[in-house]
């Protein structure tokens, strides 16, 4: 890891404490947070899309927003982490960043952020996803 990603680590790491401590989290409820969000039990085996999400989680809440989180129900890890998976996958296909799905995500469900969808919702963007590639590698039929 370059000296440049680890600043980069370093920082969000800290920014996640820090939001923690702002909004009062004694450890267990922090690390049921992290749980939650990302099914880790430490930021420290946090990646890059996972620090983002619990930063935006953690502010979210800190700001008073509507959060997220009064929406979202229990999901099984295993289910998330593959529809995550192939969503990213096909993002790669088609060469789009994290803004591409998440304003999918808030046109047809209203929520922020695409991590923040159910597996039910995560299906359905794996399926508007399908239709871009074909889209793209197929033209438009008439």
């Amino acid at each position: 890891m370059s000296a440049a990603a680890q600043d980069k680590r370093r920082r969000e790491l800290a920014r996640i404490h820090l939001l923690a401590k702002e909004l009062g989290l004694d450890d267990g409820e922090y690390r049921d947070v992290l749980w939650t969000i990302q099914r880790v039990k430490s930021a420290k085996d946090l990646d890059a899309h996972g620090r983002q999400a619990v930063m935006d989680h953690l502010a979210s809440r800190r700001t008073g927003h509507p959060a997220e989180r009064e929406r979202r129900h229990a999901r099984p890890g295993a289910d998330r982490e593959g529809l995550a998976k192939k969503i990213r996958a096909q993002m790669d296909d088609l060469g789009v960043e994290d803004e591409y799905i998440d304003g999918i995500a808030k046109h047809m469900f209203g929520i922020e952020r695409w991590t923040w969808c159910s597996p039910e919702q995560m299906k359905k963007l794996t399926a508007a996803l399908w239709y871009s590639q074909r889209r793209r590698t197929h033209g438009k039929k008439q």
